[in-house]
């Protein structure tokens, strides 16, 4: 019984994240302002390392856990310098 509980939770759980990448892809495809974008992809890249986090339970794969660190990390450093390109106009100083 546990096995089949965890296995639908798994699956709904995937169909839920999905519907949440649908709304931060909507708010930064519609964002008003550009810091509604930016926040709108920092979630996006969290949803798609928890998307990942979820398949890797879901297979037993290893391989998912380290595509979901690499994208946090990538995503955290763009996150970084999207904000300070706002904020002062340039990346590199």
């Amino acid at each position: 019984m546990s096995a089949a509980l965890l296995g639908w939770a798994v699956l709904v759980t995937q169909f839920l994240l999905v519907a949440a990448m649908g709304c931060a892809a909507f708010r930064l495809l519609r964002g008003p302002r550009a810091q509604d974008r930016v926040l709108a992809l920092d979630t996006l890249y969290v949803i798609a390392a928890m998307l990942l986090l979820v398949f890797g339970i879901r297979t037993g794969s290893p391989h998912y856990f380290e595509a979901a660190l690499l994208i946090t990390l990538v995503g955290f450093v763009a996150t970084a310098a999207l904000s300070k390109f706002l904020m002062r106009g340039e990346v590199i100083e």
